[in-house]
């Protein structure tokens, strides 16, 4: 047996996540003490809210590694397992790297505030746009490769793209795929994720990944924008900076996951987004989702 250790990314959060983790495991208590050691007043925001306080970038970032890493540590205290591998989508990366532990718990808190930060300030609000397609990703990439300020953001389920750009592009590219057959669904978010028009954020959060201190990691994490396990703490850097602009490949990770012997996948913290997704990818996986104390506790393989 081999576990795939899958943390989430934006979009899976709620207000009072982790919160049953942290009355009934030590382990998950001490996490959320750091974070309100580390960003004061982001755990009332998490436990309290109000929504649309969680929901700001700033601080839906932090909140989730803080929710992630509380689930995976409650669960491995519990049961002693270790996984084989890990891997995030997009924000998820770092809850993986943590959970591997290349990166202090504290570095990641800070990173994905300031990361937060940086991507929510690189567009103008209402300047960029991002659309969720249905079918065939390779005509996807070739609508995106002939119209301008558009391009495939997140490669997340076989007939599952999402595409990121300019208001103007993204519209653009939604027309020309809908006049192929295809579906493209507006997403309502606060900028437009991985793609070129984050490159500002990128620019701003390289100098801090560079000066952090990342170690290697007790087991191979996946890279979103690699598809392919890195046990190399020097690479960390550029993978977290290039992925900022660059697309989540998702079905390729998790390929690669099955392909290296995960049999096993196990998504943590809150939501069930990357079970679904792996569902999609390998119908006939094993997946398991850990985000409340319940679901610690009644583990079982």
């Amino acid at each position: 047996m081999k576990i795939a250790a899958l943390f989430p990314g934006q979009g899976s959060h709620s207000v009072g996540m982790g919160a049953d983790l942290t009355t009934a495991f030590p382990e998950a208590a001490e996490v959320y003490t750091q974070v309100e050691h580390v960003l004061p007043g982001l755990r009332a925001v998490i436990e309290q809210g109000p929504p649309d306080e969680l929901t700001l970038t700033a601080n839906q970032q932090p909140a989730l590694v803080a929710a992630s890493v509380a689930a995976y540590r409650a669960w491995r205290a519990h049961t002693g397992l270790t996984p084989a591998f890990a891997a995030g989508h997009s924000l998820g990366e770092y809850s993986a790297l943590v959970a591997a532990d290349a990166l202090s718990l504290g570095d990641a808190l800070r990173l994905t505030r300031q990361r937060g930060k940086l991507m929510q300030a690189a567009v103008p609000v209402g300047a960029g746009a991002m659309s969720a397609v249905m079918g065939d990703p390779a005509i996807v990439a070739e609508v995106c490769a002939g119209t301008e300020g558009a391009q495939p953001a997140n490669f997340n389920a076989p007939t599952q793209t999402v595409i990121s750009g300019t208001k103007e592009g993204v519209e653009a590219a939604n027309a020309a795929l809908k006049a192929r057959g295809l579906k493209a669904i507006p997403l309502k978010v606060s900028a437009p994720f991985h793609c070129p028009l984050m490159a500002p954020a990128a620019a701003g959060l390289a100098p801090e990944l560079q000066t952090t201190a990342f170690t290697p990691p007790a087991f191979p994490v996946y890279a979103n924008v690699t598809a392919q396990p890195n046990t190399d703490p020097t690479a960390l850097p550029g993978l977290l900076t290039e992925q900022i602009t660059g697309a989540v490949r998702w079905v390729e990770t998790i390929q690669a996951l099955a392909e290296a012997g995960a049999d096993v996948f196990i998504e943590f913290g809150p939501g069930t987004v990357l079970t679904g997704l792996v569902k999609r990818i390998l119908p006939d996986a094993r997946t398991l989702n850990v985000g409340s104390a319940a679901q610690v506790q009644d583990f079982t393989l």
